[in-house]
């Protein structure tokens, strides 16, 4: 397999962001519900305080930044960034229905943060790094923009056997042969997993007391064609390829995601599906 330009990488990221923009504006709410356990493990290992100044990077829609917030006040101030403008104009509309006003928006890249050194309190960053091309230089230039002493908390995907919510779609489109196998050397959601291989990118980057933890995860859904909506909402590709299908071949699609759904089938019908999430908590 050759390898790929990481430049080229970085421009169709970018514009796979803008384009995911829309659907996570809509599951925002869903979002935020399914990630919460992760959100709130990140909070409470940051040990945040009133006039803190706190950047959240690969923001997204916003949710962990807005739970910081509340708590920096008064004083604080959340900086809350993406690399897609798309993804903050999402960020910036939630805040303001939420009535959030310490708050800056920014686009920023997780690779190269364009902010000076040791300018921020904490940094939060919910699924980002194991996304970027480089998640080494993203690591290092979180260091780079930290106070010292302050505190940094990531999460990233553990593996994914254990994230069939999200592997069972893709996994089904594969098996069919409708997508190709992913680049398992290449930026992914499970690039990270397993927790070995995060801690040691954060000491790495030179901080200090690192602490990985598994936070489990539940995905409920009422049925599959629930389940595979939702992913073409936040998937672009998925979405494409799904949307490419004729009547036959998405019915078969769909059979072939029942077959591989069956274990977390529930009495009642609808589908229980478990996640695994890593969240790294660290000092500068």
């Amino acid at each position: 397999m050759s390898v790929r330009d990481p430049n080229e990488q970085r421009a169709e990221s970018a514009e796979r962001w803008n384009r995911a923009a829309t659907g996570w504006g809509r599951m925002a709410d869903q979002v935020r519900a399914f990630g919460m356990p992760v959100s709130a493990w990140m909070i409470e290992h940051v040990e945040l305080q009133p006039g803190q100044r706190v950047l959240e990077l690969a923001a997204g829609p916003g949710d962990t930044g807005f739970m910081a917030a509340e708590v920096i006040q008064p004083g604080g101030t959340l900086v809350s960034s993406d690399h897609s403008g798309e993804m903050v104009a999402v960020a910036r509309d939630r805040a303001r229905a939420q009535g959030i006003e310490n708050v800056e928006f920014a686009e920023l890249s997780l690779e190269w943060i364009d902010l000076p050194t040791a300018t921020v309190d904490t940094i939060l960053c919910r699924w980002g790094i194991m996304l970027v091309p480089d998640p080494e230089s993203a690591v290092r230039e979180a260091r780079r923009v930290l106070r010292p002493g302050g505190r940094i908390a990531v999460a990233v995907w553990d593996e994914a056997r254990l994230n069939p919510w999200v592997t069972i779609p893709d996994r089904a489109m594969i098996e069919l042969g409708h997508s190709e196998r992913p680049d398992p050397n290449g930026p992914g959601m499970f690039a990270l997993a397993p927790a070995p291989r995060l801690q040691d990118l954060l000491e790495s980057a030179g901080f200090v007391d690192v602490e990985v933890e598994g936070i489990a995860l539940e995905r409920p859904s009422p049925d599959l064609e629930s389940l595979v909506a939702y992913t073409r909402q936040l998937s672009p590709p998925f979405d494409t390829a799904v949307g490419a299908l004729d009547g036959a071949q998405l019915e078969q699609l769909m059979g072939k995601i029942a077959e591989l759904a069956a274990p977390f089938a529930q009495p009642d019908g609808a589908f229980l599906f478990p996640g695994r999430s890593l969240g790294a908590a660290a000092s500068a």
